[in-house]
C-alpha cells in the first residue's frame, strides 16, 4: 500500500513538474490563462475518468462509448435550443437522453457479455459508440455549430485573471462528484454491493447481492456523468460529435493514472493533462505533440506502476 501511494505520488509529482517547465520563462498572465483553461478542459477529462471507474468497479465493464453518448446528448440539447424550448429544459432532455443510453445498453446487451473477457466487452461498448457516432451524423450534417450556457457571460476576476462562470463551475463540480462517488460507494449499501461486486461477481451472486439492480445503478450514474460532460464540452471545447466522441481517450487516460479505482487520482491526473494540453501550445516545438499527450502521460504512468509486475490488469 505504502509502496504503491509512493509510485502515485512520485508520478503526479512529475506531471506537476511538467507543467512548470512548459510555464518557465512565460508572461504570468498569459500562463494563468492557459492554466485556467486546462484545469476546465482537465476536469471535463476527469469527469469522464470518474465515469468510467464508476462502471468498471461495479461491473468490469471499459466503457468506450461514453464520449459518443454525451455527443449525442449535447446535439439532442443544441437542437432543441433551436427551436426555442427553454435552456434549462434542453439541458434535462441532454442528460435524460444519456442516461437512457447508457441504461439501453446496460441492461440490453451487457448481461449477455456479463461473463465474457474484458476486452471482449470493451469492444462491445467501442461497437456501441460507432453506432451512436453514425445515428449522430446521420440526424445532423457536418457544420459549425455553437452550444453556450448562460455562466459565459458571467467572469470572475480570480488573481488578476478573467475566469467564467462556466469554467469554476466545471472545476468544482468534478471535485464535488468525487467527494459524493467516494460517500456513495463507501457509505451507502448500493455502493458498497458496487464493490463487492467489483471484488468477485460470482460471489456476490451467491451472498444475494442484487447484480441486476446494482449494475442498472452503476451504468446510470455512468450516463449522467456523461451527460453533464457533453454539455459542458460542447460549450468549452467544441460543438462537434467526432470530437466529443474521442474525449474518452483523455478520460481513459486519466482513469488508468488512478488504476481504475482512486477517484481522487483521477480528478488530480484529468486536471494535469488538460494543464499539459494547454501549456503545449506555449511551446515551439512540442506544440505539434499536443493531441498525443494523453495517450503519452498514460503510458508512462503505466509503465511506472508496473514495474516489478507481469501483468497490471491481472492482479499480484
Amino acid at each position: 500500500m505504502v509502496k504503491r501511494t509512493t509510485n502515485l505520488v512520485v508520478a503526479l509529482a512529475l506531471m506537476v513538474a511538467v507543467c512548470a517547465y512548459l510555464a518557465w520563462g512565460k508572461p504570468t498572465n498569459v500562463v494563468g490563462l492557459f492554466v485556467v483553461s486546462g484545469m476546465a478542459v482537465g476536469s471535463l477529462y476527469a469527469l469522464g475518468g470518474i465515469g468510467l471507474v464508476v462502471l468498471y468497479r461495479a461491473t468490469g465493464v471499459l466503457n468506450l462509448s461514453n464520449g459518443a453518448i454525451g455527443a449525442l446528448g449535447v446535439m439532442f440539447a443544441w437542437q432543441l435550443q433551436q427551436w426555442d424550448v427553454p435552456h434549462v429544459a434542453t439541458w434535462i432532455v441532454g442528460i435524460l437522453t444519456t442516461t437512457a443510453l447508457a441504461l439501453i445498453y446496460g441492461r440490453l446487451i451487457a448481461p449477455g457479455l456479463a461473463w465474457r473477457d474484458p476486452v471482449v466487452k470493451a469492444v462491445a461498448t467501442l461497437g456501441y459508440a460507432l453506432i451512436i457516432l453514425g445515428m449522430t451524423a446521420f440526424l445532423w450534417e457536418d457544420d459549425v455549430r455553437k452550444f453556450a450556457l448562460p455562466s459565459d457571460k458571467i467572469a470572475y476576476m480570480i488573481l488578476g485573471m478573467r475566469v467564467t462562470l462556466t469554467r469554476l463551475i466545471v472545476i468544482l463540480a468534478a471535485i464535488g462528484i468525487v467527494v459524493a462517488v467516494w460517500f456513495y460507494l463507501s457509505r451507502t449499501r448500493t455502493g458498497l454491493n458496487m464493490r463487492a461486486l467489483a471484488d468477485n461477481r460470482d460471489i456476490s451472486a451467491l451472498i444475494g447481492i442484487p447484480i441486476v439492480k446494482t449494475e442498472t445503478i452503476a451504468w446510470g450514474i455512468s450516463g449522467l456523468i456523461a451527460g453533464f460532460t457533453g454539455l459542458m464540452f460542447g460549450d468549452l471545447v467544441r460543438l462537434e460529435p467526432f470530437v466529443i466522441t474521442f474525449m474518452v481517450i483523455p478520460a481513459i487516460s486519466a482513469a488508468i493514472c488512478g488504476q481504475l479505482k482512486n477517484l481522487g487520482v483521477v480528478l488530480v491526473a484529468g486536471i494535469c493533462i488538460g494543464v499539459i494540453e494547454s501549456l503545449l501550445t506555449l511551446h515551439p516545438f512540442l506544440k505539434s505533440v499536443r493531441p498525443m499527450a494523453p495517450f503519452v502521460i498514460a503510458i508512462l504512468v503505466l509503465v511506472w506502476l508496473q514495474r516489478g509486475r507481469m501483468n497490471y490488469f491481472a492482479g499480484n
